[in-house]
């Protein structure tokens, strides 16, 4: 694939097309970046920070500390290009265009936490203590009981949006042996979360995500009160 220059600014393309041709042809996808780079490449574009976020609603993926912990406040991390927006046929993004109080709904309905996994925004992978969950608006194509095809906004963490799971291979046959391994009432509660597309969480999950929400000092005195509590 023949890429357009980056920095050819003679071109009809904007901030945020060259931002995405830059991380392709300087940065490569994998690999680390900093801010003041980015801020360099574009000397005297204002708000370049906010342009290469904007390429997120198109599937690129790119990281800061906020989801990978390794990184220092002024890293990021390239993972993954999304769709060629310098292509104008394939420039539609794939995000959502919501309002910030409607993704709090959204948010709220699935009770701060990823449909895909059930982690809640700001928590630590289990195999990946480093890396924390963003979570996120998706938009999924469903079919109503009448047969039309609506659409459905659903909250998911980013690594469940992207459709990867650290690099691993689901195994279907692994996964039947895990569920044949299952007792009966483990086996309902699965059927119950597949007929519904997610994952319906218990009343312990539910109140997980509400503390996950609160600020250190309330969490203290939610501790404190579990320590008192028979």
């Amino acid at each position: 694939m023949i890429l357009p220059a980056w920095d050819d600014t003679s071109t009809k393309h904007g901030t945020k097309i060259r931002v995405a041709l830059w991380l392709l042809s300087v940065v490569g996808e994998g690999n680390l970046f900093t801010k003041a780079q980015l801020r360099d490449a574009f000397p005297g574009v204002e708000q370049v920070d906010r342009r290469m976020r904007d390429l997120r609603p198109h599937g690129w993926q790119i990281l800061t500390n906020k989801e990978d912990a390794s990184l220092s406040p002024n890293e990021l991390r390239f993972i993954k290009a999304g769709e060629e927006v310098w292509d104008p046929k394939k420039a539609t993004a794939s995000g959502d265009t919501l309002s910030n109080k409607q993704r709090m709904a959204v948010f709220a309905g699935d009770d701060f936490m990823c449909v895909v996994c059930g982690i809640t925004g700001g928590e630590a992978y289990p195999e990946s203590a480093h890396e924390t969950a963003q979570l996120t608006v998706t938009r999924r194509p469903v079919e109503s009981a009448d047969g039309e095809t609506v659409v459905q906004y659903v909250t998911e963490c980013r690594r469940c949006k992207a459709g990867s799971s650290a690099g691993s291979v689901v195994s279907v046959s692994d996964l039947i042996e895990d569920i044949v391994t299952l007792d009966h009432d483990e086996r309902e509660i699965l059927a119950s979360w597949v007929s519904r597309g997610r994952r319906q969480p218990s009343k312990v999950d539910q109140i997980w995500a509400e503390y996950r929400r609160l600020p250190a000092d309330a969490r203290r005195s939610i501790t404190d009160h579990l320590k008192f509590t028979p």
